[in-house]
């Protein structure tokens, strides 16, 4: 059975097309700007934007989160740190009401390092020994190939570190993962052919990843201006770097109450996760968001590849200016807000992290590839915020919510 949809523009995650119409068959995109098959069913876009799927570049998921993505136009999620084996996202590939996931399963982390500093007591399990509950961690060089190994075995797309002391996240002087046993976990992770992406909120934390040769940055430092020798040393590692300013903006105190009040936002999202849009970390008010503004300019201008990703995890009020799928918007406008264009900022949220990731099957529209698209009213090359006008998302060449479809 064949799907084809007319009358829209096409941004294919690089550029728009001059093609007007999509054909679907079989969850794939089968053509671009051809007449319909014969028997078709024919889907009027009404003028309306196609772009790819949305990729979330840095997120902390669960199956209601993945549902709540995919409202927004987010067909993919990438996981920073979280527990999806292979075996657990079969139904997810599948499920065209929920968005996909990739997963670095969990990082390598510090006894008692980051991210246990926010785990809640009430989350805390206590094992039948009477033991208290506690992340894996890593400590010498052996523990972190052991750890890579692990991670793989059970189908990790790629490895996670955490280089992080605490300063920027309210908790200083956080035990951290000696570097020699880091560069042993990255050495072993790139032997078995995974991408390792370091969490660094510092100068300081960030030259030590880059030392270390990992492959992408999962936030950019917020704690002081970029320099020339940060600016060089990123290059010369050929990095890839999520900023994730919505969450940037969020440890300096900023929350996502314009974002949660804005009426394409607000219809489709739970209450605790509005609570959470409305609320922030606040536990670095002595940063400045045009600094960390700057950076991204600067990285940009470097020609630096830039990933869109929110940092969205679970709906916390304390944690909060993020919510799944939303969040991905406001950060394409913070990205413009850097100095990208809106279609830089658009490919910072398909064909880039396609590319960072090996997404071979998505982030663009093209023939062959998965049938993972929005439409959305106005264009968004031109005015970014209309990315949030959407007028209907397909996955796997399945219309999410079939009432906003318009058909003859």
């Amino acid at each position: 059975m064949y799907t084809h949809i007319d009358n829209i523009r096409i941004f294919d995650g690089e550029t728009m097309l001059p093609q007007r119409s999509l054909t679907l068959a079989n969850g794939i995109i089968s053509a671009i700007g051809e007449s319909a098959p014969h028997g078709a069913e024919i889907v009027d876009g009404a003028g309306a934007t196609a772009l790819p799927g949305l990729i979330d570049s840095h997120v902390h998921t669960s199956p209601e989160a993945l549902r709540l993505a995919l409202r927004f136009g987010v067909t993919t999620e990438i996981e920073m740190q979280g527990y999806w084996t292979e075996a657990q996202r079969t139904h997810v590939a599948a499920d065209s009401t929920s968005a996909d996931v990739r997963s670095a399963l969990l990082a390598l982390m510090a006894e008692d390092g980051h991210p246990n500093e926010f785990v809640d007591e009430d989350a805390k399990k206590e094992w039948s020994d009477g033991s208290a509950w506690r992340m894996p961690s890593v400590t010498t060089a052996e523990d972190a190939v052991r750890h890579v190994d692990a991670m793989i075995d059970a189908g990790a797309d790629y490895i996670k570190i955490m280089i992080e002391e605490g300063s920027v996240m309210g908790h200083p002087g956080l035990p951290m993962i000696d570097p020699e046993a880091l560069r042993a976990g990255v050495k072993r992770a790139h032997q078995r052919a995974r991408k390792v992406i370091a969490h660094t909120l510092t100068y300081d934390a960030t030259m030590q990843a880059i030392a270390i040769g990992v492959d992408g940055l999962a936030h950019l430092f917020i704690d002081r201006p970029i320099d020339a020798r940060m600016i060089d040393a990123i290059q010369e590692s050929e990095l890839f770097i999520t900023p994730c300013l919505v969450v940037s903006r969020s440890l300096l105190g900023a929350d996502g109450s314009e974002l949660a009040a804005d009426p394409r936002v607000v219809r489709k999202l739970p209450p605790v996760w509005r609570e959470t849009l409305e609320g922030s970390f606040g536990t670095y008010p002595d940063g400045d968001f045009e600094t960390v503004l700057g950076n991204v300019r600067e990285l940009h201008t470097a020609g630096v590849p830039i990933l869109a990703g929110s940092d969205a995890g679970r709906p916390v009020r304390s944690h909060g200016g993020v919510a799944h799928g939303a969040s991905v918007h406001h950060e394409m406008q913070l990205l413009t807000q850097a100095g990208l264009t809106a279609t830089e900022s658009l490919r910072c949220a398909t064909g880039a992290p396609a590319d960072a990731f090996g997404l071979k099957d998505r982030g663009r529209i093209a023939a062959g590839l998965r049938a993972d698209f929005l439409l959305v009213d106005g264009d968004p090359t031109r005015r970014i915020d209309e990315s949030l006008s959407i007028h209907s998302v397909w996955r796997n060449g399945h219309v999410l919510d079939a009432r906003l479809v318009r058909t003859f």
